[in-house]
């Protein structure tokens, strides 16, 4: 039985319409995009220096390949750090820019990456995430999810027994407060930024500094117009130049001008909103999603999401959800990517391919992920099975979860992590060929039992640890003994409207997993063939039946199957 849903929130009044498209931050780039490795981090009072310093050293290497690009090679040796680790962070950025980079290999092993967008990488790794507000009435959460969180009850205050009991998520940071911060964190640096990005030319004091259309671009990587305009478009100074024509570089002053003027316009659109909602039960100042009714328990249609005309929109939320199962397929799925947040004791299908993918704060749940085409985050998790497949995955400050993974690299594993389990992706649905060919993702490459393990503190988020605690490396996952390992059904809702479906696990299973499997199939057939030649009477196979159907019932409830039989039941 689904929990009462959420009061639905009052009416709030409208502000009014920008006349222009807002300046907004590229999302990607700070959520998934940020490397807990101390050795890109720079102290804030030094990082420009430092990293003008670093500029210097890897702009030969650029000019040496001929096309200002840096391997991970060069970045490893100018950073001091092992070239795995290099690699990891070519690999990342390449997951997080704006668009494909055909010459980047997402490796890290490849042709490298423009040193512009290493530079704007490097950068953000100063980047602070917003710290959520405390709950204004904490007896109130230990009361419905009781603090016995690794997390020091971080966890439990995020909970969605909480959150649909309470009528209240006003101490999570909403997707406008984060906004708000990532544009503030940027109109404080922006002037910095722009030195780093600037070529010098002869001239006197801003003058000295000037930047080309093509560098302009660059910051695409970490901002964008709400309309989808390009920046060079929005630009007065750029805007209309000939094609057949390079466009006359403009003085670094007059780009941080611009941008500035357009940060702040952003700002007041976004202070505006936030007062608009203050007092409304709904999630403050959330200008991107309105929460779908918690009360919702057929497959189908299972979520509603409302997009705010002024804002171009790129993500999908399934939110709050709790004892019930959800399902999204291509269709339902708005943007290039999918958050599921703090849904408890549930299954989640996500049958569609996206770029992003985002689990935070679930628990006793299962999800399944299609095909992610650059990154899936998982944080803050509990008790939770992940199905994915994708190009890479994060895993950061879970506990007692299993990840079935189908993965091109290798899982990264950062946080304070307690007893992780990993093992081969175990499913397939009718679309998975097809998705995983449109985002990229190839099944023929599959890391899952590779884990990249690095630091137990994160430096982007003073959540994750105690203040002041040193580092050390976060606790790695175990492999699921091929003996315990199953395979995931998902329900053929679809299957009719697939010319060429998908009809088995397009990852092969690795030699001992496949092994067990066939083992348990013969074992299934022998013991099959033992009680058809057993001579029972009627009231001994009713026995029989009923006992076979009792330990069947105890195990699916026993092992939180009893959600999914619900779901083929429904189809």
């Amino acid at each position: 039985m689904v929990d009462e849903p959420l009061d639905p929130p009052p009416p709030t009044p409208a502000a009014a319409a920008p006349p222009t498209p807002l300046l907004r931050p590229r999302r990607e780039a700070f959520e998934h995009g940020l490397l807990p490795i101390p050795k890109l981090i720079f102290p804030e009072g030094t990082l420009a220096q430092t990293l003008s310093q670093l500029k210097e050293k890897l702009a030969p290497a650029a000019a040496a390949a001929g096309d200002g690009r840096v391997g991970a090679a060069s970045l490893a040796e100018a950073l001091q750090i092992p070239p795995d680790q290099a690699a990891l962070a070519i690999g990342m950025l390449a997951a997080v820019l704006p668009a494909e980079d055909p010459a980047l290999d997402a490796g890290g092993s490849g042709g490298g990456a423009d040193l512009r967008d290493v530079l704007l990488f490097l950068y953000i790794q100063s980047y602070k995430r917003l710290v959520p507000r405390p709950h204004k009435d904490s007896p109130a959460v230990a009361d419905v999810w009781p603090s016995t969180s690794a997390f020091d009850g971080y966890l439990s205050a995020l909970s969605p027994i909480q959150l649909v009991r309470s009528n209240s998520r006003r101490f999570i940071p909403s997707q406008a407060d984060e906004e708000i911060h990532q544009l503030s964190y940027l109109q404080k640096h922006m002037a910095n930024i722009l030195t780093l990005l600037a070529d010098s030319v002869e001239g006197e004091g801003d003058d000295s500094l000037v930047l080309t259309m093509e560098t302009f671009e660059h910051l695409g990587f970490l901002v964008h117009f709400s309309e989808g305009t390009s920046l060079s478009q929005a630009a007065t100074f750029f805007a209309n130049s000939d094609p057949d024509m390079p466009a006359a570089p403009v003085s670094a002053a007059q780009v941080h001008d611009w941008i500035l003027q357009n940060i702040v316009s952003s700002l007041e659109f976004y202070t505006e909103k936030s007062t608009a909602k203050e007092g409304s039960q709904q999630i403050a100042s959330d200008l991107d999603v309105t929460m779908a009714d918690a009360n919702t328990s057929h497959p189908r249609n299972s979520t509603t999401t409302v997009a705010n005309p002024t804002f171009h929109r790129n993500s999908t939320f399934v939110e709050g959800f709790s004892k019930t199962s959800v399902v999204k397929h291509a269709s339902d799925v708005k943007g290039n990517s999918v958050k599921v947040l703090n849904c408890h004791d549930s299954v989640i299908y996500i049958l569609a391919p996206v770029k992003y993918a985002t689990v935070y704060g679930c628990s006793d749940t299962t999800v399944v992920l299609g095909a992610v085409g650059k990154v899936i985050k998982v944080e803050h998790c509990e008790r939770v099975h992940i199905i994915a497949a994708a190009k890479r995955i994060c895993i950061a400050n879970c506990r007692e979860c299993i990840f079935y993974l189908g993965v091109n690299h290798q899982p990264l594993i950062v946080g304070d992590n307690h007893k992780l389990h990993i093992a081969p992706f175990n499913t397939y649905y009718p679309r998975l060929g097809e998705h995983l060919t449109q985002v990229g993702v190839d099944p023929s490459t599959n890391k899952w039992d590779q884990p990249f393990v690095l630091g137990v503190v994160d430096p982007h988020d003073s959540l994750s640890h105690p203040a002041g605690v040193s580092d050390v490396q976060a606790e790695s996952a175990t492999c699921v003994d091929p003996d315990l390992f199953t395979n995931f059904l998902i329900p053929n809702w679809f299957e009719d409207e697939v010319q060429e479906p998908t009809k088995c696990n397009p990852f092969p299973l690795p030699e001992i997993y496949q092994a067990s499997q066939s083992k348990k199939q013969a074992v299934l057939e022998d013991t099959k063939k033992t009680i058809r030649e057993l001579q029972l009477d009627e009231n001994r196979k009713k026995e029989l039946a009923s006992a076979l159907h009792s330990q069947f019932k105890d195990w699916l409830y026993a092992t939180g199957n009893i959600r999914q039989l619900y779901c083929l039941q429904g189809d």
